[in-house]
C-alpha cells in the first residue's frame, strides 16, 4: 500500500553522488565500449554484455537510446554511435537526477568529462575530489632531494585543495599497498629513508611508509578522505582491501576528519561494523551497485544497512567512461533502496514517514552534511 509513497520519494529525490568519475569524450567503437563494461577484461568468446551489468545495460539503457528493451548488443552499439557520445552522455547524466556529482579526477586514462563538463552535460553542480597519490607522483616527478619529500608533498597537497571546487581527497591506498599498514604516524627519517628508495626505483607510490605518510598528511588537510575499499579491478589484492584492516588507524584518528569507504564489496558488512562504532567513519556501495544491477542491489544495500546508523550511509556510482554508469548506479540505488524500505515498513519496523526521511538521508542529506554542500532548492527538502 505504501510503495507509492516511497517509491516516488526516491524518484522524485535528486540524488548527491558523492563519489564517480567523468564520462568518455570520444565516440567509442564496439571493443573500446566492452571493455568499459568490465572491472576485468574482454577475452575471447566472453562479451561484457552477457554478465548482470551487460543485461542491465541493455534493459534499462536501450530506451534512453530510443530502442526497446534488451534490445541486441549489436543494435545498441550501433545507436549509441549514431547519436554520438555528446548526445549519449546528455541523455544518461540528466535521467540519473542527480543535483551533485562530487568527480575523482585523479584517475582518467580515457579523454572523459571534467567536472565542469560533467555539470554542463548534467545540468547538476559537480565538484572535484583530489587523488593524493597522484599528487605525491608529481612531486616525486620533480626530482627533489628525498629530505624534501615530506613538506614538499604537504605544499602541494595543500596548494591542491584550495583550488575552487575541490570537496574532498580520495587515497588508493586498498591498491597501492593495501590496509594491512603500521597505523602509526612514520617519523621524518622514516619519510626520507623511504622516499630515497622510491626515487631510485620510479614508477607509482607503492611503498607502505610514504602510504601511511599519505594518510596522515590527509588527516592533516582537514577534509573529508575517501578510501577506496573492497571491489576493483585486477590490480587489487581484495583480501587487502577488506577495510576491517583499518582499525587501528581509525582508531587513531578518531575525532579528527570523516573518512568514507567506498564500495567495499564484498565487505560492505565490516564497513558497517566500522560505520557503527567509529564516529568519523561513513560508507557507500558504490561500484557494485550497477554491476549487480537493479535486480540484486536491494541484497548488497540490505546488508549494508543491516547495523549501519542511517545517518551514515551515502550514495556513489562510481561510474567510470560510459556514462550509462552514472544512470545504472542511481536507478539501482533507488529501486533497491525502496524496496528495502518497503519491506521494513510492510513488517511494521519503520513507519512510512521513517522511510522517506531515511531515503533522503542516504541518498541527499547525509552528503550535503559531510561536505558542506549547498541546498540548491530548499522548497525540494
Amino acid at each position: 500500500m505504501m510503495a507509492g509513497p516511497i517509491r516516488e520519494a526516491l524518484d522524485t529525490l535528486p540524488l548527491v553522488d558523492h563519489h564517480c568519475h567523468g564520462a568518455v569524450t570520444a565516440d567509442l567503437c564496439p571493443a573500446d565500449f566492452e571493455s568499459l563494461l568490465t572491472e576485468g577484461a574482454v577475452w575471447p568468446g566472453v562479451s561484457p554484455f552477457d554478465s548482470p551489468v551487460g543485461m542491465a545495460v541493455r534493459r534499462h539503457c536501450a530506451p534512453l537510446l530510443d530502442l526497446d528493451r534488451h534490445a541486441p548488443a549489436a543494435d545498441y552499439l550501433a545507436r549509441r554511435g549514431e547519436l554520438g557520445w555528446q548526445e549519449v552522455n546528455r541523455r544518461f547524466l540528466t535521467a540519473a537526477h542527480a543535483e551533485t556529482f562530487c568527480v575523482d579526477t585523479g584517475y582518467a586514462p580515457h579523454p572523459v568529462t571534467s567536472p565542469a563538463g560533467l555539470a554542463d552535460a548534467s545540468g547538476a553542480a559537480a565538484y572535484e575530489v583530489v587523488r593524493l597519490e597522484s599528487i605525491a607522483e608529481e612531486v616525486a616527478a620533480r626530482g627533489i632531494d628525498a629530505g624534501d619529500y615530506a613538506a614538499a608533498f604537504r605544499a602541494a597537497a595543500e596548494e591542491a585543495v584550495r583550488r575552487p571546487g575541490v570537496i574532498a581527497v580520495k587515497s588508493v591506498a586498498a591498491y597501492r599497498t593495501g590496509f594491512d599498514l603500521d597505523p602509526a604516524r612514520p617519523t621524518y627519517s622514516e619519510v626520507t629513508r623511504a622516499a630515497a628508495l622510491w626515487f631510485a626505483r620510479g614508477g607509482k607510490l607503492t611503498d607502505p611508509v610514504l602510504m601511511r605518510h599519505l594518510l596522515w598528511t590527509a588527516v592533516a588537510l582537514g577534509l573529508p578522505l575517501q578510501l577506496h575499499a573492497g571491489f576493483g579491478d585486477s590490480d587489487l589484492r581484495l583480501h587487502l582491501a577488506d577495510p576491517a584492516l583499518l582499525t587501528d588507524w581509525l582508531r587513531l584518528t578518531a575525532g579528527t576528519i570523516p573518512v568514507l569507504l567506498l564500495h567495499c564489496w564484498p565487505y560492505q558488512r565490516q564497513a558497517a561494523y566500522l560505520a557503527t562504532v567509529f564516529e568519523h567513519v561513513h560508507l557507500d556501495v558504490g561500484l557494485a551497485l550497477h554491476y549487480v544491477g537493479p535486480a540484486r542491489a536491494g541484497s548488497v544495500l540490505a546488508e549494508a544497512m543491516e547495523i549501519t546508523p542511517f545517518r551514515k550511509l551515502l550514495y556513489s556510482s562510481d561510474a567510470y567512461g560510459v556514462s550509462e554508469f552514472h544512470l545504472l548506479g542511481a536507478l539501482s540505488f533507488r529501486q533497491g533502496l525502496a524496496g528495502l524500505l518497503q519491506e521494513r515498513v510492510d513488517a511494521d519496523e519503520l513507519s512510512p514517514a521513517d522511510a522517506v526521511r531515511i531515503a533522503a538521508w542516504t541518498g541527499r542529506d547525509n552528503a550535503r552534511r559531510l561536505y558542506g554542500l549547498p541546498v540548491s532548492d530548499p522548497g525540494r527538502d
